[in-house]
């Protein structure tokens, strides 16, 4: 296959929608329509891309940042308008442009290859995608002629009523001669329904001058899926988490419910593992293999590794070892480090913390910017008091040692190896190892309290 540059329609203001982000910008399956767009380029070798950005411009630049190349259309004049702005940046390129839309989010690497090659294939200078529907409603059909040759697309509202009984129509994707495709935009006119400046009128001009042009038609007619609207959002939302489910179960993965299952597109997940239903797993997370993922579970932009159980917990931005079990009901927060077999228990909120190998949290405690080593064990109701007020502190509790419950850790704060916290303590200085620290009032009985409190209170 070629070299070629695509360049991503991603201007439109999305007035269907009724928000004030970008169109492209509304997201699917874990990001916006236009990211999942620009990946399938990424994979399918795309060597340059431009973004054609204009309403709210600023955010599609925030999300992409210096990844690809924009071109601005400053004005809403039709999707030709749009493409011709990115001339000045491809005018030296020699090959292929592929032109697509910020919105069709279901388009694969394996359409764009397959597209590509086919348009090389058939030495014509432009090939436009197309796929049947049964129902081709809001889609520009295809005229094709007697002989079965690409004629012209008609856009719905310029056609005729035989000519919207057609069905298949145009995807809104094309492989062009990059610098044909510029040289025929010069000359396109709007003269629509619409007044704009529409791109498939560039392809009555190429075949004016010659020029030939084929058809591509979509093995996968869910490629050519799109958004304009929140109905459509949905349906392109379970489309792309279909596809991501049948991957993921093909890889050897077992999702007991694939129907309530949320995996986003980058995520991996190794063999024997187990979902559980109602689990979201979302971002770059990894999770390894023979896991037991339980029901109600949030994991986002985490690395599991193997033979990991966790219920009903969420995680975010952490990294977990090999053997570990994790909730139910456990917040584990960015930045933490669950080493190999250690437990962390039943309510329990880990933050930007290690917790060592070994080590156990098991319920109803607090740890933040702590570091925990090995073999260490966390009473219930435990707590690192980590910030003053205006700073965080840090805990450290070295290998071997033993937390009483209901303690409070008050950073920053040293507990040394091998030493004992008595349960109910305050530690606000450092525990030597080895040695046991109590820091609790002693405990006072006074005995027949009550009945001279009644005593002197009858009617209490």
């Amino acid at each position: 296959m070629g070299r070629f540059a695509a360049i991503v329609l991603a201007a439109g203001l999305g007035t269907r929608m009724k928000s004030e982000l970008p169109k492209a910008m509304h997201r699917v399956c874990g990001k916006p329509m236009v990211g999942h767009v620009v990946d399938a380029l990424r994979s399918a070798d795309c060597e340059r891309v431009v973004v054609v950005v204009g309403h709210k411009a600023e955010v599609v630049q925030a999300y992409f940042g210096d990844s690809v190349e924009y071109a601005f259309q400053h004005e809403q004049l039709g999707t030709g308008h749009a493409v011709a702005q990115a001339r000045r940046l491809l005018a030296g390129f020699d090959g292929t442009t592929v032109v697509c839309y910020g919105d069709n989010a279901a388009l694969s690497a394996r359409t764009i290859r397959s597209l590509v090659s086919a348009h090389l294939a058939s030495s014509g200078v432009a090939t436009v995608a197309t796929v049947n529907l049964s129902n081709p409603t809001g889609f520009g059909r295809v005229i094709r002629t007697q002989s079965g040759d690409f004629d012209k697309i008609v856009e719905e509202a310029d056609a005729t009523p035989e000519q919207r009984s057609i069905c298949e129509v145009n995807v809104g994707l094309y492989a062009f001669d990059n610098a044909t495709l510029f040289r025929a935009l010069e000359r396109i006119r709007a003269e629509n329904a619409q007044r704009e400046y529409l791109l498939p009128d560039v392809l009555p001009v190429i075949k004016s001058d010659g020029g030939k042009i084929a058809c591509f038609v979509l093995d996968d007619p869910t490629d050519a899926a799109a958004a304009n609207d929140r109905v459509q959002l949905a349906e392109l939302e379970k489309i792309l988490r279909d596809r991501v489910r049948r991957r993921v179960m093909e890889s050897g993965v077992t999702l007991l419910d694939p129907s309530s299952t949320y995996i986003d597109p980058d995520v991996e997940i190794g063999r024997d593992t187990v979902v559980y239903p109602f689990t979201f797993i979302e971002g770059s997370t990894r999770i390894g293999s023979e896991c037991v993922i339980g029901m109600g579970c949030r994991i986002v932009d985490s690395e599991i590794g193997n033979r990991v159980r966790i219920d009903q917990s969420t995680l975010v931005g952490s990294v977990v070892g090999n053997d570990v079990t994790i909730g139910p009901y456990a917040y584990i927060r960015p930045e933490s480090r669950i080493e190999d077999g250690a437990k962390i228990g039943d309510f329990t909120e880990i933050k930007k913390s290690r917790v060592g190998r070994g080590s156990k949290v098991p319920h109803l405690s607090y740890v933040g910017d702590a570091d925990i080593g090995e073999g260490v064990n966390i009473g219930a109701g435990t707590i690192t008091c980590n910030y003053d007020g205006k700073v965080k502190h840090k805990t450290v509790i070295e290998d071997g040692a033993f937390i009483g419950s209901n303690t409070n850790l008050v950073a920053p704060v040293t507990v040394g190896r091998g030493a004992f916290v008595a349960a109910g303590s305050t530690i606000t200085h450092d525990v030597p190892g080895g040695s046991l620290a109590i820091a609790r009032s002693r405990q006072v009985i006074k005995e027949n309290w009550v009945s001279k409190r009644e005593g002197k209170n009858p009617t209490s």
